[in-house]
């Protein structure tokens, strides 16, 4: 059974300098290739008190190791809310969200938790976690109303809680024909995003192209 001492050492061989300088733009502080570290992950296959370990560390990489091998279900509410609190890495964050909170029960008390919360960063996990039930389980949220703060808030948002608002924006446009022109309204009043460098071949993040884009290649597969 590995040790976290041998765990640590194994991604610490692993670090790329060219890679952590371009992961650093990012906010991300570690080199490791992520490919990599799901090899390890493999490997290890589930292990709690091994994960919870690792995340103590501190250390990006060894917490980004940590998310892949724990149990979702076995954290509470307030273990996940302390982890989120404490990781600033974004990768971490979105590893955190994507493969944890989001399989965990507690993530409709924690969307709930975290959405008004006044640190921007934790907001924006509420947001991601609201723009996922849009598409998931819509039935029982306040779409207008989501529409109602996005519309007052989205423009002033920091970075991440914007995008994560736009997205949430883009969501409501795109599984909601009922609401699909308020959604493009709001987009379009808004501007956020419009100028985003979009590589070819990419769909722009920009609300309005972003709906129409997707509702275009959903009706194409239906014809």
């Amino acid at each position: 059974m590995s040790t976290v001492a041998e765990l640590t050492a194994e991604l610490a061989a692993l670090e790329n300098p060219k890679m952590r300088a371009i992961n650093e733009r990012h906010g991300d502080d570690h080199g490791v290739n992520l490919a990599a570290l799901r090899a390890i992950a493999k490997r290890l296959k589930t292990q709690h008190e091994l994960a919870i370990e690792l995340w103590a560390t501190g250390d990006t990489a060894t917490r980004l190791l940590a998310l892949l091998v724990c149990r979702p279900k076995e954290f509470s509410a307030d273990e996940l809310d302390a982890m989120l609190r404490d990781a600033r890495a974004p990768k971490v964050i979105d590893w955190l969200v994507n493969y944890v909170v989001k399989k965990s029960p507690h993530a409709e008390s924690l969307r709930l938790r975290w959405s008004a919360d006044p640190d921007a960063t934790v907001a924006a996990a509420g947001w991601a976690l609201t723009s996922d039930r849009v598409v998931k389980r819509p039935d029982g949220l306040d779409l207008d109303g989501l529409l109602d703060t996005i519309e007052g808030g989205m423009a002033q948002a920091p970075d991440r809680l914007q995008w994560e608002m736009n997205t949430t924006l883009a969501q409501i446009g795109i599984t909601q024909p009922s609401l699909r022109a308020r959604a493009l309204h709001i987009g379009e009043e808004l501007g956020v995003l419009k100028d985003y460098p979009t590589p070819p071949n990419c769909t722009s993040p920009y609300a309005p192209i972003w709906i129409n884009e997707i509702v275009r290649r959903q009706e194409a597969k239906q014809r």
